[in-house]
C-alpha cells in the first residue's frame, strides 16, 4: 500500500475528526463551526503541523506535531507529537510508524533537540514507540483544567 505523508489541509478535517473520534470515542462530536474555527486556529500556528498519512486521498492516520521555540540546549526548539492515531482498519500496516518517521523528520529539518510525546498507558503503545527508538525516560505529569465555568 503506497502511503504518503503530508501536512493536512483544511479539506482533511472531516478525516482527521473521525480519526480523533477513535482515539478518544467518549468526547461528543464538535460542531461544525467549532471544528472549522479550530482549524483556522491550528493552521495561522507558527510551527505547528497536523501530519496525515494519505492512500489515494484517504486519511489513514495523523500525528499533529508542534516545533516550540526553547530557550535552552543552545536555543535549540523542542518537537512535541500529540493525538497520533491510525484508523483502526489501517493499524500494523506501517502507517503509524511512517507517521513517527515522517515527525521525526519535521523535528530535525528544524533543528530540534528532542522530540517529546505522552503514551497511553498500554503496553502496545509503548512497545510501538519504543519500535519507532522513542525511549521511555521520564516521569510525565499531567493535570487535566475543567473548562471555566463548568466546574
Amino acid at each position: 500500500m503506497k502511503i504518503t505523508v503530508r501536512p493536512a489541509t483544511e479539506a482533511d478535517l472531516p478525516s482527521l475528526l473521525a480519526l480523533y473520534g477513535e482515539l478518544n470515542p467518549d468526547d461528543a462530536p464538535l460542531p461544525e463551526d467549532s471544528a472549522d474555527a479550530i482549524w483556522a486556529a491550528i493552521a495561522a500556528q507558527q510551527g505547528r503541523t497536523v501530519l496525515v498519512a494519505d492512500h489515494d486521498g484517504s486519511v489513514l492516520g495523523t500525528a499533529d506535531c508542534l516545533v516550540m521555540p526553547n530557550l535552552t540546549r543552545g536555543g535549540r526548539p523542542i518537537l512535541f507529537v500529540e493525538n497520533v492515531v491510525v484508523g483502526s482498519t489501517f493499524r500494523r500496516h506501517g502507517v503509524g510508524r511512517q507517521l513517527m518517521d515522517a515527525a521525526i523528520r519535521l523535528g530535525e529539518s528544524a533543528g530540534c533537540y528532542k522530540a517529546q510525546l505522552l503514551a497511553a498507558d498500554e503496553e502496545y503503545v509503548h512497545t510501538f514507540y519504543a519500535s519507532c527508538d522513542f525511549q521511555a525516560l521520564a516521569q510525565g505529569f499531567r493535570r487535566y483544567i475543567e473548562p471555566v465555568g463548568r466546574g
